[in-house]
């Protein structure tokens, strides 16, 4: 299992913990052992269900079992996951939801099922390589994000969840047809100016929206409108609307400067306050949010910060809050989807799953 740093510490290395080993034996026997826990490792079992798929389970969960109880356990998960004691977190909604985390993740017993994940495929067009980034989640700690690119959109994919959104959820959605201008340092400061800036696209492209889908509606209404050449570049979704999208941000990138000046507003709260102070470009998006159990989910509006080719950030305007995110650079063998099609397809079935 590949852990992630020590909150708020984005920059950091993954950590290392193995969770089970496999001992090939002569005649094609093979003996499984749990690692979980801290006395050793002892019996387990392998199940293979199906292609791309297996789940493991523990035959001597007493072995995760500490003389201290429940307790003990407690306050050594806290230090090798979080590396403080309870007594370091003094905000009482964050220590509710570090035991909301340990009770949940505990219960398993290292008895788990285990799905592929492919790497983003990448292409020369995209705004930086796509692939697995460390990001701060306020008093969540430190969560796994996938960065991938879908032709006007980019997408942040939660590989790993909290209580409010689960694995699987779409945490960021950039939209980058709709890069945003920031004012100068002075004025960034002023939370209200960049929430005017941000609102002011936000209805610019719900207004889009509403002219594509008027716009398709008249187009239902004729097939021959649909089926002719002039109407098919109108489409906006195909390749040649992609490629619009494109030339549009090439154009944009141009025009701006190699990087700006950036600072967050005023009562805009980050776990790390050492977030670089130039940035490259930024981009209208919007950011999943919900409540506990993931009720009640919807997409509200924030800025995508590009800083360099392994940090970006996203500012979520209706939280006042500030995520920041590191690229992580363990190679992972054999992770590259076979086609991009297969990619969608993965991205859909972890969906499903976290609903």
């Amino acid at each position: 299992m590949y852990l992630p740093p020590h909150d708020p510490h984005v920059d950091d290395p993954m950590r290392f913990k193995p969770l089970f080993r496999i001992h090939l034996m002569e005649r094609k026997s093979a003996t499984v052992e749990c690692m979980y826990g801290h006395k050793g490792p002892h019996n387990g079992h392998i199940q293979i269900v199906k292609k791309d798929e297996f789940s493991t389970k523990c035959n001597q969960t007493d072995h995760h079992r500490m003389s201290g109880g429940r307790q003990e356990e407690f306050r050594t998960w806290l230090r090798e996951e979080w590396g403080r004691t309870l007594e370091d977190i003094f905000h009482e909604h964050m220590q509710e939801l570090i035991l909301m985390k340990f009770i949940y993740t505990s219960q398993y017993d290292n008895c788990l099922t285990y799905r592929r994940i492919y790497l983003p495929p990448s292409s020369p067009d995209d705004l930086i390589k796509p692939g697995l980034f460390k990001g701060t989640y306020g008093s969540h700690g430190l969560e796994i994000v996938m960065l991938s690119f879908h032709g006007r959109k980019a997408k942040g994919t939660k590989i790993t969840g909290d209580p409010n959104i689960p694995a699987g959820q779409q945490t960021v959605e950039i939209d980058l047809a709709h890069p945003l201008h920031l004012p100068d340092v002075e004025n960034l400061r002023d939370f209200s100016e960049l929430s005017r800036i941000v609102l002011e696209v936000q209805e610019q492209v719900r207004r889009e929206e509403q002219e594509e889908e008027h716009r398709q509606e008249e187009e239902d209404r004729s097939q021959q409108a649909a089926s002719s050449p002039a109407a098919q570049p109108q489409g906006g979704e195909g390749a040649e609307g992609e490629e619009t999208a494109a030339e549009a941000e090439q154009a944009t990138q141009a025009k701006a400067p190699a990087s700006q000046p950036f600072v967050l507003p005023m009562g805009v709260i980050s776990r790390n306050e050492d977030y670089p102070r130039t940035c490259r470009i930024c981009y209208y998006g919007t950011g999943l949010i919900a409540g506990h159990g993931f009720t009640s989910p919807e997409r509200t509006p924030g800025v995508f910060v590009l800083f360099d080719d392994d940090r970006f950030g996203f500012i979520w305007l209706e939280l006042k809050s500030f995520s920041l995110y590191s690229r992580i650079k363990v190679s992972f063998q054999n992770a590259e989807a076979p086609s991009r099609e297969a990619f969608d397809e993965m991205l859909k079935n972890i969906q499903s799953l976290a609903t």
